[in-house]
């Protein structure tokens, strides 16, 4: 019986939806028959783990600590064979700004935008509105701010003194319309899901995580032309970044600007969450894969050098 060692909690502002998703994985895979061990990661995990000795670790982390590279690492010089992507991969992604220009050199549309340090972005715009503000390196829609068209005065939140998402930020071009996202499983491209939130004006936090946040249209419904697209960009920023496992792209769609619309990709998610309201399980139960079958599938994909 092979044991699993579920990796979930940590110390990023994600703790809560890690915990969450590392449950609903944990509880899936005690049910298709392995021996799982709950860990919830301390700075001591590399103690832990060395003690546990586990055949495999499923990392369920999210956000700092789990998602850019640092347990990865740790992983590596234990020898334990983990789910989801490398160190470089891991890292990488999880910095916004490195991973749009690794996406624009593979030709995949991004919003145009700039690194400012969140001081300078509270004194003057960063960019003309309508823009986003966004941390380079958190998930969730932590610390998004949106500056609307017309607005004159620049975000004064991000230059408060308690402000807890570091400071850079990176302030893209605000693209309106269709919220799409699609995800990888190996080589395996899934259908995308356009994502309505049902009271935020964007997908933010509780949209993500709250039931009845935001409604799931799968398949989404746009032009067959522009969903093969997105399904072919999707697969490759997965592999431009040099993913393992199972990633999530995410994307906007303007369809009023042109025949094609404006498309673009926001960023590629390398732990993509695994809680009841997640999207990837969404899109697996449309392929006819159980939650089960796709936990499962991450363990038995689970290496090291990845």
């Amino acid at each position: 019986m092979k044991h699993v060692a579920v990796l979930m909690g940590g110390w990023s502002a994600e703790r809560p939806v890690s915990l969450n998703s590392g449950k609903g994985c944990a509880d899936a895979l005690e049910a298709r028959g392995y021996r799982v061990t709950c860990v919830d990661v301390d700075r001591d995990i590399a103690s832990t783990l060395a003690r546990l000795k586990p055949d495999v670790a499923f990392n369920a982390l999210h956000g700092r600590g789990g998602e850019d590279g640092a347990i990865q690492g740790v992983l590596e010089v234990l020898r334990i064979p983990y789910t989801h992507s490398g160190v470089l991969a891991s890292a990488l992604a999880m910095q916004k700004d490195l991973a749009k220009t690794v996406l624009a050199a593979a030709g995949i549309p991004v919003a145009p935008g700039r690194v400012v340090d969140r001081r300078e972005a509270a004194l003057r715009h960063a960019l003309e509105p309508p823009y986003v503000l966004k941390p380079v390196d958190e998930g969730s829609s932590f610390g998004v701010v949106i500056v609307k068209q017309g607005r004159a005065h620049p975000p004064q939140e991000v230059g408060r003194a308690d402000w807890p998402y570091g400071d850079r930020l990176l302030a893209e071009h605000f693209v309106d319309g269709k919220e799409l996202t699609c995800a990888v499983m190996g080589d395996r491209v899934f259908d995308i899901i356009e994502i309505q939130p049902v009271s935020e004006a964007f997908y933010g936090y509780d949209a993500k995580y709250a039931k009845g946040g935001s409604v799931h249209v799968l398949p989404a419904k746009i032009k067959p032309k522009i969903y093969h697209e997105v399904q072919e960009l999707t697969l490759r920023a997965h592999r431009a970044l040099g993913c393992r496992g199972v990633s999530r792209a995410d994307f906007r769609l303007d369809e009023s600007q042109g025949e094609s619309g404006e498309l673009v990709c926001l960023e590629v998610n390398t732990q993509p969450g695994m809680t009841e309201t997640s999207l990837v399980p969404d899109m697996a139960a449309y392929a006819g894969l159980s939650f089960g079958e796709l936990v499962e599938w991450m363990v038995e994909d689970a290496s090291c050098n990845r």
